[in-house]
């Protein structure tokens, strides 16, 4: 038996023996992992630290090379044609932007579309991005959020290809995959062809959380009936979005995806650029999916520290020692509690790999919820938004224990399942 499957073999086995323990002890998450929710037995540390150790042991073992970097494969493709980008700072080839090294072979590059956060990624979440020129290429700059988050008619005339090519974290508010939803609709409907270069997903080992119901909530934060961790790299989950007719009355994007080299949904990847201001490292990027819950509460995520999404906290929370004071700064204007003294958790003190098995875990939230003694409610109008659905919150309020929320998920995710399998270029966690 080769040396993968045995420890395959070893890991399934530990998980067997993890799945006899009483659920209040422990969450089965959708990735496989077990989280130890209460310390009540060496056994179960025992074999949640196996799990650990010998995961790490199947993660890549070659060097990735991501879809921008395979230039003998798209280069054909927009030889004499006339591109636009749409881009940022994360389309990089290893150390030369993509508009750069495609400008040093020639390939005319019309317009360049910038999503949330800007072409050069600095803009605060939500802060409106003017239209500009980007001073090194003198290239019109476009920007694709705001009211502007479809590329017009006239913004597409005389374009043949359009090249889309961000960084994504796969979590579904993530914003980068509604502005590739508009772009292929946009494509679509004007018969350009999109040249996708595919990225890892540093979330893809796991999916997880409530799939959003559209019926009751749609938005730029949630656009697809998708949980909010989807386990596909941004490649997949365009095919996605044109197999399951999910553009515009069912328009289909004539896409071609380049995709990644040495990458499999088990390996572990840091982006070498951080994908928004607020994701400066792996940590946040793990804890995003759980952290972001709280932009739809009066919880700090650490806006305006040295640590965004890696501390929590709010002026008015009782038991926790831990505190920050957010203040204004490049990529984080006006943070929530700006000046004032948050108390709350530090996450930003444990090591990266730890939380990339913690996973999806909305105890974080109900544990703040029941310590929180401001006069301001707790939740907002965004967390709707956010939760993708009216009913998260209702639980929450309504002292529903997180397991046997994260139960009522677990249908609508295993329908998921079935769907995203049709969709993978890479090789699945399961």
């Amino acid at each position: 038996m080769k040396r993968e499957n045995r420890r395959l073999l070893l890991i399934e086995s530990l998980f067997a023996i993890c799945r006899a323990l009483p659920k209040k002890d422990i969450i089965f998450t959708n990735t496989k992992v077990i989280r130890i929710m209460r310390k009540n037995g060496s056994v179960l540390a025992f074999a949640f630290m196996l799990i650990c150790l010998l995961s790490t042991h199947l993660v890549h073992a070659q060097p990735i090379s991501v879809g921008a970097e395979q230039i003998n494969e798209y280069l054909p493709v927009i030889k004499d044609k006339k591109v636009a980008l749409v881009v940022n700072q994360t389309s990089m080839v290893k150390n030369s932007h993509l508009v750069d090294t495609l400008k040093s072979l020639k390939v005319q590059i019309k317009t360049i579309f910038a999503p949330e956060h800007g072409f050069r990624g600095t803009a605060d979440a939500g802060e409106h991005v003017k239209n500009d020129i980007d001073t090194k290429t003198g290239i019109p700059l476009i920007s694709l959020y705001g009211n502007n988050k479809k590329p017009t008619p006239s913004q597409l005339k005389n374009i043949d290809v359009i090249i889309f090519d961000i960084q994504d974290v796969g979590a579904r508010f993530y914003t980068y995959i509604s502005t590739m939803h508009y772009v292929m609709e946009a494509a679509a409907e004007n018969n350009i062809k999109v040249l996708l270069l595919d990225r890892p997903n540093p979330n893809g080992h796991y999916v997880a959380g409530p799939v959003l119901d559209t019926s009751a909530v749609k938005s730029f934060v949630g656009m697809h009936p998708v949980p909010v961790v989807h386990g596909m790299t941004i490649g997949e989950y365009a095919q996605m979005l044109n197999g399951e007719g999910w553009l515009a009355k069912g328009v289909k994007c004539d896409i071609a995806i380049i995709p990644c080299k040495g990458y499999t949904h088990n390996s572990i990847y840091a982006p070498p650029v951080k994908p928004s201001p607020n994701l400066p490292n792996l940590r946040a990027i793990y804890l995003y999916p759980t952290l972001c819950l709280f932009e739809g509460t009066v919880i700090s995520v650490g806006r305006g520290t040295d640590a965004p999404f890696q501390i929590t906290g709010n002026p008015y929370l009782e038991g926790f020692g831990y505190t920050f004071t957010p203040m204004s700064r490049l990529g984080a204007k006006s943070p929530l509690w700006e000046g004032k003294t948050c108390y709350g958790i530090d996450y930003s003190s444990y090591p990266e790999e730890d939380f990339r098995y913690v996973g999806f875990d909305i105890s974080f939230l109900i544990e703040y919820y029941k310590k929180y003694k401001g006069s301001e409610p707790f939740f907002n109008n965004f967390f709707k938004n956010l939760a993708g659905n009216n009913r998260l919150l209702h639980q929450i309020e309504d002292g529903m224990p997180y397991y046997e929320i994260m139960a009522t998920w677990q249908d609508k995710i295993n329908e998921f399942k079935v769907v995203r399998k049709k969709y993978l270029l890479y090789t699945d966690f399961e």
